[in-house]
């Protein structure tokens, strides 16, 4: 499984102005809903209800929020860089500046397991997150999510 199957151009945000957790997850499941087809609401719904088991900050400004909606009929991915870092409880209490979600549908199982794991991989790079953190271009930002050796299947 590679980014690109994840994410497309569209999935995108260099600029989510939100100044916290909730906002972002928002604006972020409105944007997922523009994609997928579903119900702005439910996707929220889905991701707060994940937020609540634990944080899905995981540290270094990153986080990975993510859930699991019966009506998908793939994976979906959405990257957002934030305009200014925001508290999201994260594991190290540091404010996140980079948020991938990725939404599943309900018998990805495996494959679900499979994308957190290349985002988090990606994501722990640490040049990658620089160079992420240093445009706030759409198609730049795309591109370094998705050309990177990181990006990538193993």
């Amino acid at each position: 499984m590679e980014i690109t199957d994840l994410i497309s151009p569209a999935a995108v945000i260099p600029n989510l102005r939100a100044t916290s957790k909730k906002q972002a997850l928002q604006d972020l499941a409105r944007r997922a809903a523009e994609i997928t087809g579903l119900h702005e609401r439910a996707i929220f719904d889905v991701l707060l209800e994940r937020e609540r088991l634990g944080t899905t900050g995981v540290g270094n400004g990153i986080a990975i929020p993510h859930g699991k909606l019966p009506s998908l009929d793939r994976l979906y991915g959405l990257f957002a860089r934030l305009e200014k870092p925001i508290h999201f409880e994260s594991i190290d209490e540091q404010p996140v500046d980079l948020i991938f979600l990725l939404l599943a549908p309900e018998s990805a199982g495996a494959d679900h397991l499979k994308a957190l794991a290349r985002v988090s991989r990606l994501l722990r790079d640490k040049s990658v997150c620089e160079k992420l953190r240093g445009t706030d271009n759409a198609d730049a930002l795309y591109a370094l999510l998705t050309e990177s050796p990181a990006s990538r299947a193993a």
